[in-house]
């Protein structure tokens, strides 16, 4: 309850001030859409063990409910941003909305693993709405000068849902089954469509891009592109083999020719010329690199408490949730802060933390044991949730109308694409690291040395997000983000 109350104090000043009264409403439901989509996420991966025995099915196989999902929103996150650009950001976030409250209730009706996969699938579609247009909309519903508060309180809304989902549930699967993990999306879901219907601000009468031919074959070849590259980092669990080497051969050929049909196309899906912008360009190299680096704590994070610190599962959980605690209760104070002393500089700070606590995480553990390991966990978390406030605000707000949705859309592939490549490639550095054929059975003094090694890597990796913001941090954008 005390979250709750917090974050109704938060969008109470956000939304603070007569230009902006009626702000408070239309932040909530945004809000509750970021925190239904990361819900969304989180949520099933608790049950996979019971779906497994439900279908009869391999673990390797039940891994798609999850899978499904991801993919979903990885390919289609683009695409959706751009239709709300042309067809009104909240007709289709709406659309979104309803499309994810219809396909939760047909994954807990599913009667078999395919047809859950199926409906996961238009889960992922919703969602990929929900997170593509939820940012675009800011611009819209709070003054320019509380941008960052408003990206740091919807960045806390998905941390909480993504902290909530195991812990919810868990408990859903103990007092119920596998079903309610996707039913109680429902009742959530008509309440944040029902927010958005009746406070979002309604879409101009006509629009100019409404008329223009949406770009279809750069939105199929961009989808078998981030399909097949997002398949190489998922599929192997992390061993490389023919497979996977093809699905990277043909993303590469796919993003030549999404390049050339977009370069042709009267209306392309994403103008080439928007990555001219210095300030999107970082902000997207610089949200894959970190992202790429986040889920490395929830990679090899469970190893190393287990096998190299002995820490029992209910121990491990509570280590594991002092992250997005982090980030939830910091979400909003962070924002704040970038409001008041600009983006450029809070990101350049937020990267600097983040690669700091990499460093901690490095060395300081496996001398000091479970207190080390969470004191840099939370300087991590901390500098994580000011970048991405610091980030989202930077890459957002001077974005034409126009533009809003497909940006955003960027923005959350960049997260989405560091997210899958950091499981992927972090995985292996730490296997690779601990030089074991089973990491699940390595040595204590093993899984030390994947640790000491893998977080040495991720360091550097944001330190060259910093090398690449300092680059294009510029005079005058210092001097833009001093207190007047």
């Amino acid at each position: 309850m005390g979250m709750k109350a917090g974050n109704a104090l938060a969008v109470d000043d956000i939304t603070a001030g007569s230009n902006v009264r009626n702000s408070r409403w239309p932040l909530a439901s945004l809000c509750a859409a970021t925190l239904l989509a990361s819900l969304g996420t989180s949520i099933a991966n608790v049950g996979l063990p019971t779906l497994a025995h439900a279908f009869g099915a391999s673990f390797q196989a039940v891994q798609w409910v999850v899978l499904a999902y991801l993919l979903a929103i990885t390919t289609l996150i683009v695409g959706v941003g751009r239709l709300g650009d042309m067809l009104g950001r909240r007709r289709v976030l709406l659309v979104g909305l309803a499309s994810f409250t219809l396909a939760s209730a047909l994954c807990g009706l599913a009667g078999s693993l395919g047809m859950l996969i199926a409906a996961r699938v238009a889960q992922g579609l919703g969602a990929a709405a929900m997170m593509a247009l939820t940012l675009a909309f800011v611009a819209d519903t709070v003054p320019k000068e509380k941008t960052g508060s408003a990206m740091g309180l919807l960045a806390t809304m998905s941390a909480i849902g993504t902290a909530l989902g195991p812990s919810l549930g868990g408990m859903l699967i103990s007092i119920a089954d596998w079903r309610a993990l996707f039913f109680v999306n429902v009742p959530f879901a008509v309440l944040a469509g029902g927010l958005a219907w009746r406070y979002l601000p309604r879409d101009p009468a006509r629009s100019a891009a409404a008329h223009t031919r949406f770009d279809f074959a750069g939105t199929l070849l961009l989808v078998l592109t981030l399909g097949a590259y997002a398949l190489a980092m998922t599929l192997g669990r992390g061993h490389f083999g023919l497979l996977n080497v093809a699905l990277v051969l043909a993303a590469v050929v796919g993003v030549m020719s999404f390049v050339s049909v977009e370069r042709r196309v009267t209306a392309p899906l994403i103008q080439l010329e928007m990555f001219r912008n210095a300030v999107l360009r970082k902000g997207l190299i610089a949200s894959m690199l970190v992202m790429t680096v986040i889920i490395t704590t929830l990679v090899v994070g469970p190893f190393y408490l287990s096998r190299g610190l002995g820490l029992d599962a209910a121990t491990l959980g509570i280590v594991m949730s002092c992250a997005p605690a982090t980030v939830a209760l910091c979400g909003v104070p962070c924002g704040r802060l970038v409001d008041r002393l600009g983006a450029q500089r809070m990101g350049l700070l937020g990267l600097a933390g983040v690669s700091a606590g990499c460093v901690l995480l490095a060395v300081l553990p496996t001398r000091w044991g479970v207190p080390a390991y969470v004191l840099p966990l939370i300087v991590v978390a901390f500098h994580y949730a000011l970048f991405q406030a610091a980030n989202n605000t930077a890459v957002m707000k001077d974005v034409a109308p126009k533009q809003r949705g497909a940006t955003s859309g960027l923005l959350n592939l960049s997260r989405n694409l560091g997210l899958i490549t950091g499981a992927s490639l972090m995985g292996a550095v730490f296997s690779f690291a601990s030089n074991a054929d089973d990491i699940t059975i390595a040595s204590a003094d093993a899984v030390a040395m994947g640790m000491r090694v893998t977080f040495a890597v991720a360091a550097v990796l944001v330190g060259a997000a910093f090398v690449v913001s300092l680059r294009y941090l510029t005079p005058a954008s210092m001097v833009a983000g001093q207190v007047k």
